[in-house]
């Protein structure tokens, strides 16, 4: 499964096959600077994927990880 399946960061934390490590590892991706859209560092576009995301969404998804996984 690539990283370009997800349409959004709540697919992932969703994902009933994914180990919570896994799902943070694929949301810190797409929360890195690297996949900052220039001029505009509070959207992120993961590789391959269609549409920006906003930071707050990826780091709100993260979250329910963590709140799940305990």
């Amino acid at each position: 499964m690539s990283l370009s399946h997800f349409q959004g960061p709540f697919e992932v934390a969703h994902h009933p096959q994914l180990e919570p490590e896994v799902k943070r590892a694929i949301l810190a991706s797409w929360a890195s600077d690297a996949n900052a859209v220039e001029g505009n560092p509070a959207v992120r576009r993961p590789p391959r994927h269609k549409r920006p995301i906003p930071i707050d969404e990826i780091l709100d998804a993260l979250r329910k990880v963590d709140r799940n996984a305990s």
